[in-house]
């Protein structure tokens, strides 16, 4: 039964993923094809409505669509374009500067806003004109950008982060994030060597540009754009309001300072709620479609059967992870990370546990590993966007990106192999009991 189930539940929804079927939807009939298999349909019918409902009827998922419009009001009011300018000054003097600009403003931008695509788009949009009047190879410099933004869903707040700790059944929010830091700056930091490197190879030089502001000018005018994580952290760990509060808190913030920048209308505000109530609507959908596969996997016994499975390959937690990160790394070239946190969270998550992996050291890695996902073909979304804001192709693209995407991937072995890197942070603030693997 559980192997017909397997092939119904996966075998299903693949074919209806390659038929270009939406993904909330596939889940869906996926679901209740292979459920029909082993109960009777009216049955099915009142739990997947209970299932549905049960799946949205959290006060956490609010989160999710007040940082998304946070995430907006920063890309069109101005913030962006600060953040810019502070990381240019702080690494003016490498080779590649303008590339190099790109990394750490996407991680700046990945600490206020959370978006790894509105990073993507906002930083794009910024620098790919100003590295092309320097003679930057437009692929190089899309490629930068688009492996440097899954550092937005890593470094706090971050919506894919809330997402996963929703599905593990609640994971402490505050405990991820404070993990994220360090989990996006290493990252960061291994896309930035290799860009460095590529810039030196390809002759790039320092900056030579001298900034029309004194240095002074450019931190104050950047500071309240970072005032904001501050902002949301410091409340969130000193208990004065929850993820969700945070999340409105951030979109006042960030609204506040749009309107004093002056950078923002009535119309670019409402087509920034029209974008969020969107996305946000997409994402609920997938959340109730895939509370529906979760339980035909229970009920199957789905999950039990890839325990013992691995288990069975090896009972070593190092080989087990090695198979996880190699299936996820291939799976997150096919599914987007919404859908992939939805669908491999209960399946691997009770996995990681057994093997004595902590379920935020273990969210981590799930979110790093489906990040880097992000920006491979064919559902690479960051990829696209990236591309597209730069106006070239994805086959003069990879060849920047196969480097830059190694270099992400032993980001994702030393967090993965490592958890001093993840969890030290949570540790030392006491959101965690150890920094190692549990025993």
């Amino acid at each position: 039964m559980v192997v017909q189930a397997t092939l119904s539940l996966f075998g299903s929804f693949f074919v209806l993923l390659l038929a270009g079927v939406p993904i909330s939807a596939g889940i869906g009939i996926a679901s209740v094809v292979t459920a029909l298999f082993s109960m009777p349909a009216d049955i099915f019918a009142l739990i997947a409505a209970q299932r549905c409902f049960s799946g949205l009827d959290s006060f956490s998922l609010l989160a999710l669509p007040f940082f998304t419009l946070g995430g907006n009001i920063m890309n069109k009011g101005g913030i962006a374009r600060r953040l810019i300018r502070l990381a240019r000054l702080l690494v003016g003097k490498i080779p590649g500067y303008l590339a190099a600009t790109n990394v750490l403003a996407n991680m700046f931008f990945g600490a206020v806003s959370g978006s790894s695509v509105a990073a993507t788009s906002a930083m794009g949009s910024i620098l790919s004109p100003l590295e092309a009047e320097e003679g930057y190879d437009p692929n190089y410099s899309a490629a930068v950008n688009i492996c440097s933004a899954p550092t937005g869903i890593l470094i706090p707040p971050s919506g894919p982060l809330i997402l996963y700790s929703i599905t593990a059944g609640g994971v402490s929010v505050a405990a991820l994030f404070m993990g994220g830091y360090l989990t996006g700056i290493l990252l960061g930091l291994c896309v930035g060597a290799l860009t460095i490197y590529l810039a030196v190879k390809k002759g790039y030089k320092a900056s030579t540009v001298k900034d029309e502001d004194p240095a002074v000018k450019i931190w104050i005018d950047a500071v309240p754009s970072l005032l904001a994580v501050i902002l949301v952290m410091g409340g969130i760990l000193g208990g004065f309001f929850t993820a969700t509060e945070a999340g409105v808190v951030m979109c006042l913030y960030c609204l506040l300072l749009a309107v004093l920048y002056r950078e923002i209308t009535f119309k670019t505000f409402y087509d920034m709620l029209a974008d969020t109530m969107k996305s946000s609507a997409t994402i609920l959908f997938l959340i109730a479609a895939s509370s529906i596969m979760s339980y035909v996997m229970s009920y199957s016994g789905i999950p039990a059967a890839i325990s013992e499975g691995l288990m069975s390959i090896s009972n070593n937690r190092y080989v087990i992870l090695l198979i996880m990160n190699v299936f996820l790394l291939i799976m997150g070239c096919f599914l987007d990370l919404t859908p992939a946190v939805l669908i491999f969270t209960p399946i691997f998550l009770p996995i990681a546990t057994s093997i004595g992996m902590s379920p935020v050291h273990f969210g981590l890695m799930l979110i790093t590993n489906l990040g880097i996902g992000s920006v491979t073909p064919p559902v690479g979304s960051c990829l696209f966007v990236g591309c597209g804001v730069a106006k070239v192709k994805i086959e003069g693209v990879t060849k920047y990106i196969i480097p830059l995407f190694f270099g992400m991937v032993v980001a994702l072995f030393l967090i993965t192999y490592i958890p001093a890197i993840p969890m030290i942070v949570p540790y030392l603030t006491g959101l965690v009991d150890t920094f190692w693997w549990v025993a």
